[in-house]
């Protein structure tokens, strides 16, 4: 179920919050449980199963964390145990036909398995590792209730795409949350915000994308499409956090932010910690930092540095590109923490910006691709072997030139600073409580419009 749909909007949710609301604090966790196995069951009803199965595997080794709190040796096999638990149904179902398909490649014979990828497995893997692990080294008490482990593990807002949220992130929440009006028009306004973004930027956007692909090749036509597929992502899974985050809020949860502005950046490095924040901080506290860090040799924080690029391209998907997607910003990394240091710091901070904007644009061509191949093709394709401009490529930037200005601007902390002025004066203070509920109103009722009036429109990190 998407919550960019008329299903979720007016029907859905209707009835999660009218339940939600009227039931017992002590049953909530209960009503979020159902309701979030309802949503993920709308899409693929015996999946459910699996993730069940995933939820009891974390649920038990938990406990036998707890019961061997004084046995190191005992403690760790639990450990060792959960995470092998938790990868196995990941690396199975997401997994296993990559490694067949490299195999046949290399001269075997092997059927694929093709089988169906469970939506959200990559994140409600990793929360209830970082669940384990966490009751693993003392940072969170093993939960005894396990409809308020399943709860968080399968919370709907953040099931399918999330932010990645830690058990600790909500542990104080799951048992003693507050409600309040503030707290759900903050969330709702939220919410609206995302569903604008997704709806009336990221999908348009997408159609700009998709016409520039098949219209007449340019090199004018390659550089809109390698924009507007950068902004196209950005605003598809930022406005995908938003709405999981206005959700929660509404809900009595404060979930991580995920996105903080990230094309304003001047460095690979820096893009990274503003880019997807949840998995960039899950990769560092779980694998980067257990592996040493930076505190080890140069050789081995190389090797850290390359291990967790490694891993966060092949998280993102089952083929060549994500690896070597991972790897191109593993690369950067290392470039400019090594080789350019000195010399990237005196660069005027103009060319740093333009620097990281075009290591971006190249980056998602390469993330977007089918195949390798059709990568290196796009890719080669903003650099030559086509005429500068072509009359379609110039019609499709004239008639979607506003959103473009719209989306690069929103991508920018610029709208939220006016905002914030504006309603630190006097008069933006009276005129924020009318304005800020019209202006959700607005965009629930613009983007219902093109949802009615549109087609099926999957968030792009659906299928991770």
């Amino acid at each position: 179920m998407l919550f960019s749909s008329v299903t979720f909007l007016y029907f859905f949710l209707t009835a999660v919050l009218l339940l939600y609301f009227l039931t017992p604090r002590k049953f909530k966790n209960a009503v979020l449980l159902f309701f979030s196995l309802i949503f993920y069951a709308y899409g693929e009803p015996r999946l459910v199963v699996l993730m069940l199965l995933s939820v009891l595997s974390g649920y038990v080794h938990g406990l036998l964390m707890g019961k061997f709190k004084d046995s190191p040796r005992a403690k760790k096999a639990c450990l060792v145990s959960s995470v092998c638990f938790s990868l196995a149904p990941l690396l199975i179902y997401k997994y296993t036909d990559f490694f067949i398909g490299n195999l046949n490649a290399l001269g075997a014979s092997l059927p694929l398995l093709g089988l169906t990828l469970p939506i959200g497995i990559s994140f409600y893997t990793f929360q209830i590792i970082s669940y384990t692990a966490d009751v693993y080294r003392g940072d969170a008490a093993p939960q005894k209730n396990p409809i308020d482990l399943a709860a968080y593990i399968a919370l709907f807002p953040q099931l399918i795409a999330g932010p990645i949220v830690r058990y600790t992130d909500v542990e104080r929440d799951l048992s003693a949350r507050t409600h309040s009006v503030e707290k759900i028009g903050e969330g709702a306004l939220r919410f609206s915000i995302g569903l604008g973004k997704k709806v009336l930027i990221a999908n348009v956007l997408g159609e700009l994308s998709a016409a520039l692909l098949t219209a007449e090749g340019s090199i004018l036509g390659a550089w809109v499409r390698a924009a507007a597929l950068m902004l196209q992502i950005y605003f598809d899974f930022s406005g995908y956090s938003d709405m999981a985050i206005g959700l929660g809020t509404m809900l009595g949860f404060r979930f991580p932010e995920n996105f903080n502005y990230p094309f304003i950046s001047q460095s690979a490095t820096e893009f990274w910690r503003r880019w997807h924040m949840t998995l960039g901080s899950w990769f560092r506290d779980y694998v980067y930092i257990p592996l040493g860090g930076s505190r080890v040799s140069a050789g081995k924080h190389i090797r850290n540095i390359f291990i967790v690029w490694f891993l966060t391209g092949f998280w993102h998907g089952a083929s060549w590109n994500f690896i070597l997607w991972g790897l191109f910003f593993g690369l950067l990394l290392l470039a400019e923490k090594f080789l350019l240091k000195g010399f990237f710091e005196k660069l005027p901070r103009i060319l740093r910006h333009v620097y990281l904007l075009l290591a971006a644009a190249v980056s998602f061509l390469l993330f977007d691709a089918p195949d390798l191949a059709a990568a290196a093709e796009r890719i080669l394709s903003l650099f030559g072997g086509a005429p500068l401009v072509s009359g379609e490529g110039l019609y499709q930037l004239r008639s979607y030139l506003a959103v473009l200005l719209i989306a690069a601007v929103g991508a920018t902390p610029l709208p939220k600073r006016l905002a914030e002025k504006l309603a630190a004066t006097p008069a933006g203070e009276k005129a924020m409580p009318i304005l800020a509920p019209l202006f959700m109103a607005a965009l629930i009722i613009v983007s219902t419009a093109y949802l009615v009036d549109g087609s099926f429109n999957p968030f792009l990190y659906f299928r991770f």
